[in-house]
């Protein structure tokens, strides 16, 4: 009896173990078998630029480590594989996998981009990041891009920017006249309809424009930028606030094809990876532009200077006459127009009865 336990007992323990080592080698083809994807992603800034081009590098770094390295994302500078301004066509065509930009700089291709990128006098980033995350912006500018094969993510922002570098003062709205300029999206239409020439130029070839004198004056983003792209040296004045571009948001760009062929768990980490960048880059601006601004003013000494409130009133009028226009032309400029001057308003309503009050008596 006890030699007929001892074997089956031993019969037992060999099944269990046979049993255990059939688990582990069949989860070892399950493991092998998970598809590594690996991505290309060009972008409209130089190459690690400070802040949007390190937004891009570390969104690369977070898929890495997130997915275990089951996707990998090199990133390429503007000029590095495709041109600058030839991003979305890339992510379009299936070039590449993916993009780092903004929505505006693809106005020619499809007008309502613009409206997720920069209103002038429009949302603040706060703003922009409830229109486009939770206020059915995301929805409108996933229709936008889907006859281009395209899906949009919402990549950062550079909150309220510079008004611009300027080689003139500007005391009232006449100065405009004939000011060539660069600056990009509806704020550089605004510019066009003040009597100036908007031009638009990649980050990376700003400054020599301006030192030659083929451009009279540039916006870019603010101090913290400004600073490094050294615009100080080839322009005199510094103006505030920028009201062309109150809140940018930034854009990852995903061709329809890769973000198909991914998992869905790849797709969530690209999501998280996105939101992730789209905060950091804010704050990272946020955190360092008051620095660079005391730079600029007790080293170089630049000289800031306010819009006058006449020129500001002008450029709002005019603003809205350039935003009439578009809906008028472009049916879906037009939906997203209504739908984007809808949540304003709402957005406004409450920031008067908080941020707005708040600002009166943040200083006491």
């Amino acid at each position: 009896m006890k030699k007929e336990r001892r074997s089956f007992i031993k019969k037992a323990g060999l099944g269990a173990a046979a049993i255990g080592a059939g688990i582990a080698t069949s989860a070892v083809p399950v493991i092998a078998k998970e598809k590594k994807f690996r991505w290309k992603m060009v972008t409209t800034w130089p190459p690690h630029f400070p802040v949007l081009g390190e937004g891009a590098d570390l969104f690369a770094k977070w898929c890495d480590e997130m997915s275990n390295g089951r996707l990998k994302i090199t990133v390429y500078g503007g000029g590095e594989l495709v041109p600058p301004l030839g991003v979305f066509d890339a992510v379009s065509q299936g070039t590449v996998e993916m993009g780092h930009g903004a929505a505006y700089y693809w106005a020619g291709k499809a007008p309502a981009s613009q409206f997720f990128a920069a209103v002038p006098f429009g949302l603040d980033a706060q703003g922009m990041n409830a229109w486009i995350l939770t206020g059915g912006g995301m929805k409108l500018w996933e229709e936008v891009y889907a006859p281009f094969n395209v899906k949009p993510l919402l990549g950062g922002n550079t909150g309220v920017q510079a008004g611009g570098w300027f080689n003139k003062e500007i005391n009232s709205i006449s100065d405009y006249k004939g000011l060539k300029m660069r600056i990009p999206g509806l704020g550089g239409k605004v510019v066009a309809k003040a009597g100036g020439n908007a031009v638009l130029v990649a980050g990376g070839e700003i400054y020599t424009n301006l030192d030659r004198g083929v451009i009279d004056a540039t916006e870019w983003v603010g101090p913290y930028h400004d600073l490094k792209m050294g615009f100080y040296k080839a322009a005199k004045y510094y103006y505030w606030p920028g009201w062309h571009e109150p809140g940018t948001a930034l854009e990852i760009t995903v061709g329809k094809k890769a973000w198909d062929s991914l998992p869905k768990d790849l797709q969530a980490i690209v999501e998280a990876a996105a939101y992730r960048s789209n905060m950091w880059m804010l704050s990272e601006f946020e955190s360092k532009n008051e620095a660079a601004l005391e730079e600029l003013v007790n080293k170089h000494h630049v000289k800031v200077k306010m819009f006058p409130e006449s020129v500001l009133k002008e450029l709002k009028k005019l603003s809205k006459e350039v935003l009439e226009e578009l809906a008028a032309k472009d049916p879906m400029s037009k939906k997203v127009y209504e739908h984007f001057l809808k949540f304003k308003k709402s957005k406004n309503a409450w920031d008067a009865l908080t941020e707005e009050q708040y600002q009166k008596f943040k200083h006491l």
